[in-house]
């Protein structure tokens, strides 16, 4: 996914990616942009933590890539240890976030995938004043 490419080269450390939409519309091939755009190693065989729940990925700026899925709710994300990984030196990027919102930090970016067809999706990024912008100046998209 080349727009999540360019998005990628646009994070910075701290930044949280919420990656909502429904099976299939493409948050896991989003994040495996969003790693190619960090840099990070070609060897990483990006795949969704359905089971494992988190997939951590080294490179100059790590990738935590959560996926929600199957938890019941905040209290299972907080028994994780989330904070630990909103607070390191890295970028954030969680699968199925609409199941955790009630406790996602204000500064997140979210990235909303609506199926159109097998090969086109409608992507919404919304984000925090100012951050959002400086995203959206690499992509020449409009800001609303």
């Amino acid at each position: 996914m080349d727009i999540a490419c360019l998005i990628g080269k646009r994070l910075k450390r701290g930044d949280i990616l919420a990656l909502s939409g429904d099976l299939g519309s493409g948050k896991t091939c989003f994040a495996g942009g969003l790693a190619k755009g960090l840099g990070l190693s070609e060897e990483y065989r990006i795949t969704s933590p359905t089971f494992t729940l988190i997939n951590e990925y080294q490179g100059r700026c790590n990738l935590y890539h959560f996926d929600v899925y199957r938890l019941n709710g905040c209290k299972e994300f907080e028994e994780l240890g989330y904070e630990e990984y909103f607070s390191a030196n890295g970028v954030v990027a969680i699968e199925w976030a609409e199941k955790i919102e009630s406790i996602l930090p204000e500064n997140i970016i979210s990235i909303k995938f609506d199926y159109v067809d097998e090969n086109i999706r409608k992507i919404i990024i919304k984000g925090f004043k100012g951050r959002i912008e400086e995203i959206a100046q690499d992509l020449n998209a409009e800001v609303v």
